[in-house]
């Protein structure tokens, strides 16, 4: 009974990477991007025919927002009722995985996009007026047509943050990890309760920088305390954001 227990909760897990890994190919089959030395995010272009877009493309991810369109944006609309059920260590970031069955999920447009996964970059990708958040954490969203959107929640440093604490204790200390969740992790409690947001199109921030992805990143940030953020970077020993892209004539709404 023992065996067969475990050998559910390998599949589980197998599957889980699997979903995890499929989401962003380039994770699974080219280790060698990374964000340092011959590896790191200048180079990305250079490295395989398939991350061209990193240096080619002219709606990249991150970007600096400063100026910006008022207009009537839609308020954002959330649905996370199930929390992650894996936590994965894949030398790149630290990402908290979905369950397959999971219905969380955005309205965008009247369009619903299914949430797989959230990740966290140290300092943030995307800036504000020039200036770095410490953490800044990506959920990502993907609809029935494939198209993905990805949600941005800053952190600063401040009060230590109680739902993040138990993503923590579990943080896999070694790349290529990864260990089921047993604690329940409320989604809601990751999002400020005012969730405006800047909204603009852009491109995964990661080999191998697809384009035509919707970015909101939320407005108001939340709080982690000097040694949570701290933790983050030790398990990750080196900074993972990529480097602000041009806009291109892009614009920012609000």
């Amino acid at each position: 009974m023992i065996h067969t227990e475990n050998s559910f909760m390998a599949t589980k897990i197998a599957r889980s990477v699997w979903l995890a890994l499929s989401l962003f190919p380039a994770l699974a089959m080219a280790s060698h991007w990374s964000y340092e030395g011959e590896g790191a995010p200048d180079h990305w272009g250079s490295l395989d025919p398939d991350f061209s877009l990193c240096q080619k493309g002219m709606n990249q991810s991150p970007i600096d927002i400063d100026n910006t369109l008022k207009a009537h944006v839609v308020p954002l609309n959330t649905h996370y009722i199930d929390g992650p059920s894996l936590i994965l260590n894949n030398g790149h970031t630290i990402q908290a995985t979905l369950p397959e069955t999971t219905q969380d999920n955005v309205l965008i447009d009247g369009v619903p996009y299914r949430l797989q996964q959230f990740h966290f970059h140290a300092p943030s990708e995307n800036t504000l007026h020039g200036k770095h958040y410490d953490l800044e954490m990506h959920l990502v969203h993907k609809n029935a047509a494939g198209e993905i959107a990805v949600v941005a929640v800053m952190f600063k440093t401040g009060a230590a943050n109680a739902e993040l604490e138990k993503l923590w204790q579990a943080l896999p200390d070694h790349a290529d990890a990864s260990q089921p969740l047993t604690a329940a992790i409320d989604i809601n409690k990751l999002l400020p309760k005012d969730k405006t947001y800047y909204r603009f199109s852009g491109s995964l921030t990661t080999p191998p920088c697809s384009e035509g992805i919707a970015w909101l990143v939320l407005k108001h940030p939340l709080t982690l305390s000097s040694e949570q953020l701290n933790k983050f970077k030790q398990v990750m020993h080196h900074d993972n954001n990529r480097p602000v892209q041009p806009l291109h004539g892009r614009v920012v709404v609000e």
